[in-house]
């Protein structure tokens, strides 16, 4: 994937406002490691290239624009995208579906959207938790959906799997907004705290999930943020070359 080109694919205005509930539209996030993880999964890559909006969640993309392209946008995490949802979901009375997580999480998703919006009418699905489904997994996942013909399906089933899902069953699903969310389901539910508003304006929001689970988010960190930042040298470079 090339970055240098991502402006094609990116919200530049900073705003949801433009998105268009009345047609099918694919939203999916990137950051530098969900970059880099593209650049060896071509699944994933096509995923993301192919989404109709594209959004820069991570400050990594937000520098790498400007870096490259003297662009600035701003950082809009799946966070913000799921808020903007529900609260015009809510003053318009409309239904939401949730697919992914376990039936623990989706339990405390509903509670918690009942309380907060609560217009939205609220359905879900909890799919095995396994890394690739069978066509009948699959099949039963999108069914539920469409018994439901949901305003808008939130997809939470970690990154790249949840972007290779929608991209193959896309046009089985009848929902026009279709959001791949990933840890929005838990930042929700409240099963993980997300980053105080502090770390987020500071944009710095990764530290204080690295300093919790140092384990898990090792390889984003210091294996994954490195390379992207060196990928990113080396497009600049090759740029000016080039003219």
């Amino acid at each position: 994937m090339n970055m240098s080109k991502i402006k094609e694919y990116v919200i530049y205005n900073s705003t949801l406002e433009n998105i268009d509930f009345k047609r099918k539209n694919i939203i999916n996030t990137i950051n530098p490691h969900s970059f880099c993880v593209a650049e060896k999964d071509l699944q994933f890559r096509k995923s993301l290239v192919e989404s109709d909006i594209l959004l820069p969640d991570g400050i990594g993309i937000v520098w790498a624009e400007m870096f490259l392209n003297r662009n600035s946008i701003k950082k809009i995490a799946g966070y913000d995208l799921f808020l903007h949802i529900m609260k015009k979901m809510n003053k318009e009375k409309g239904s939401v579906f949730f697919l992914g997580a376990s039936n623990e999480t989706l339990n405390k998703i509903k509670i918690n959207s009942n309380k907060e919006f609560p217009n939205v009418i609220i359905n879900s699905y909890s799919p095995p938790y396994k890394d690739v489904f069978s066509e009948e997994e699959s099949k039963n996942m999108y069914n539920a959906v469409n018994a439901k013909n949901p305003d808008v399906l939130f997809v939470g089933m970690t990154a790249p799997k949840q972007e290779k899902w929608v991209f193959e069953n896309k046009d089985m699903l009848n929902t026009n907004v279709i959001c791949s969310i990933g840890a929005v389901f838990d930042f929700y539910s409240g099963s993980i705290k997300r980053s105080h508003p502090f770390w987020i304006t500071m944009g710095l929001e990764w530290l204080p999930r690295l300093i919790k689970e140092p384990k898990r988010l090792f390889y984003r960190n210091f294996i994954s943020t490195p390379n992207f930042i060196l990928k990113i040298f080396w497009l600049k470079i090759f740029k000016k070359n080039k003219k």
